[in-house]
């Protein structure tokens, strides 16, 4: 490595080449990265859902989720299995061993599934599937005095119109309940008719189907055949012949049943703002950008015109704003480190080598960028926090090199000479010091489960940008510094006006190192064990406080966010109603501090701080 730092100094181009290739690479990268919230991972885990309409959570146990673990359990490649018993349905799910083929496994356990046989008669068909992380940008609120139906339209419109949008692959509707054709039979009618309800129900099964009738090959060519009965709504089912009379009229289902093209009896309600709603989730999807995607969203909430009397749409969890805001954050605290590091060392050394010291920071940052897409790691939420972590370290080595070169400068040696002895001189310390601290983050990458797959992006952030830092303190900044004591031999002035300022400064801290550090250096020295013991103590006494819990452990903090969220928890059978009356009067709580806020002029962007207000 000296021989390679003594080469860089004594060709400063090449030097110069090494710092303009990060830098446009640097600045390149984020055009080829993804922009996502949270990073993709695959969660290593399959969800077996069974809806079994009607049964107390007991039952789902005993019924359904028993079923399945006694049917599941023993496969390989299986490391937990976590059941949910609800009322009206069971989930049950299973976790694979680090390593293991999740699509084999899953495979394996949908051939479980199918072949239990001893599921309750009132059990629909399980669904098997793997879960999936995906990546939620943005929410669109739909709402206003309508009926569930026009609702249901409007939403179903603006999903496909946002799925439309360029860059936009993936949006759902929510918050919707499905729809259902209710047959409600007249016994009065089916004994007129000597009809049987069993008989209905095949009569319906065996109309209501598009069937394919093979093909017929005539002079003009081949004629695809196709029998079209398949009912679509109400008046398609009130058509369906159920029985032809024997003098030849027919009795279709519209004469013994009434038909009504509806939504299933389920207990569900979403409210924004007071209306009724619906929500469109706005997915991202492989390569695609979660600001863009946010971006292009309300874009296109601005320009709906088309929207019914009494409708209205608004965004609703903009999940991109968070990640905008650690953009920000992220380069604020850059601009701002570089402009602290720079006026520190001009306050005792030298502009230039202030400002090459300083440069290494968004060197070291620019560097570790272009390699982000060979480390598959995006930009997201977690790659920003490391950035932000490792922000108060990396010029800690280029701190100490430009130093003792600045120092080599003063003791009279020359420019070259001066940056190879200089580096060489603290080359070791500085490394090993560099090491150290990514030492500490190596374990990161090889913690288990999603949580490391999550966490591993921290290592492979910080490692890069220390390592490129020290790097470029070993190579390229002793390049940059051989000429330090260029255009300094008459200075002329603000020059020596900042001079003045420097020697004052540098008058203050040496009168602190004679008059603090150094006997406080001295007495340390002297009582060596003294001071080894206190160190030892208070490290006993930090491990005290964590071990015995004076000091709290967490992975994740609470942190305060910018949504509120109350739950009202009822008691099992609580009635609809009693449900729904819990749940307005805290809308109507919320709604009266939005009141109060207003009427107090506490606004954020001019509008209200609350924005909107959402229940279900």
């Amino acid at each position: 490595m000296k021989g390679l730092n003594a080469w860089f100094v004594t060709n400063p181009v090449a030097a110069n080449l090494v710092v303009l290739v990060i830098l446009v690479a640097g600045v390149l990268a984020p055009f080829r990265l993804k922009q996502e919230i949270f990073p993709e991972f695959s969660a290593d885990q399959i969800s077996v859902s069974v809806v079994y309409p009607g049964a107390a959570p007991e039952e789902v146990e005993e019924g359904v989720c028993l079923r399945v673990e006694e049917a599941v359990f023993g496969l390989e490649g299986i490391k937990r299995i976590t059941s949910t018993a609800a009322e009206g349905a069971g989930a049950i799910n299973i976790e694979a061993l680090p390593g293991a083929d999740a699509r084999k496994l899953l495979d394996d356990i949908k051939s479980r599934v199918d072949a239990i046989d001893t599921f309750p008669v009132e059990t629909e068909k399980p669904v098997v599937k793997e879960l999936v992380i995906r990546n939620q940008v943005i929410n669109i609120g739909i709402s206003g005095a309508a009926d569930e139906k026009t609702l249901r339209h409007v939403g179903e419109r603006v999903r496909d119109e946002v799925s439309s949008i360029p860059g936009i692959t993936q949006a759902e509707l929510v918050s919707v309940r499905p729809y259902e054709i209710s047959i409600e039979l007249s016994e009065s009618a089916l004994r007129q008719y000597g009809l049987t309800f069993d008989e209905v129900a095949r009569a319906v099964r065996r109309t209501s189907l598009d069937l394919p009738g093979g093909s017929v090959k005539t002079d003009a060519g081949e004629v695809l055949l196709r029998v079209k009965g398949q009912a679509y709504n109400d008046f398609d089912f009130s058509r369906l012949i159920i029985r032809t009379m024997p003098d030849g009229s027919r009795v279709r289902l519209g004469d013994v049943a009434i038909v009504r093209d509806a939504f299933e009896d389920q207990d569900q309600r979403t409210l924004l703002d007071g209306a009724p709603s619906v929500m469109v989730q706005v997915f991202r999807v492989g390569d695609q950008n979660a600001l863009d995607i946010a971006r292009k969203v309300h874009e296109y909430i601005e320009s709906v015109t088309w929207l019914p009397d009494g409708i209205k749409i608004v965004p609703w969890q903009d999940y991109a704003k968070y990640l905008q805001g650690r953009i920000d954050l992220l380069t604020e605290d850059t601009v701002v480190g570089f402009i602290l590091v720079f006026i520190v060392l001009a306050l005792f050394l030298k502009f230039k080598l202030a400002f090459w010291v300083s440069f290494g920071i968004p060197i070291a940052f620019l560097g570790a960028l272009a390699l982000m897409p060979t480390l598959d790691v995006s930009i997201s939420m977690i790659s920003l926090f490391a950035f932000i972590i490792v922000l108060g370290i990396v010029v800690d080595d280029a701190i100490v090199i430009g130093e003792n070169i600045y120092t080599k400068h003063q003791q009279g040696l020359s420019g070259v000479e001066a940056a190879i002895k200089g580096t060489q001189e603290v080359m070791t310390p500085v490394t090993f010091g560099v090491l150290t601290t990514v030492a500490a983050f190596l374990p990161m990458l090889f913690v288990g489960g999603n949580t490391g797959k999550v966490m591993r992006v921290i290592p492979l952030i910080v490692i890069p940008t220390l390592l490129i830092s020290l790097l470029e303190g070993l190579l390229c900044l002793p390049a940059h510094l051989r000429n330090l004591d260029k255009g300094s031999r008459n200075p002329q002035g603000i020059a020596v006006r900042w001079a003045r300022i420097q020697e004052w400064f540098a008058g203050k801290l040496q009168r602190f190192v004679e008059r603090v550090y150094t006997p406080l250096l001295d007495r340390v020295l002297r009582w060596r064990y003294v001071s080894v013991a206190a160190a030892a103590a208070i490290f006993l006494i930090t491990v005290g406080l964590v071990a015995g819990g004076r000091i709290k452990f967490t992975f994740f903090p609470h942190v305060e966010g910018d949504d509120i969220a109350a739950m009202v928890t009822m008691p099992l059978g609580a009635p609809t109603e009693a449900t729904a009356a819990a749940v307005a009067q805290l809308e109507r709580a919320a709604e009266q501090l939005r009141k109060e806020y207003d009427g107090k002029g506490v606004v954020e962007d001019g509008k209200s701080i609350i924005r909107h207000l959402l229940s279900s």
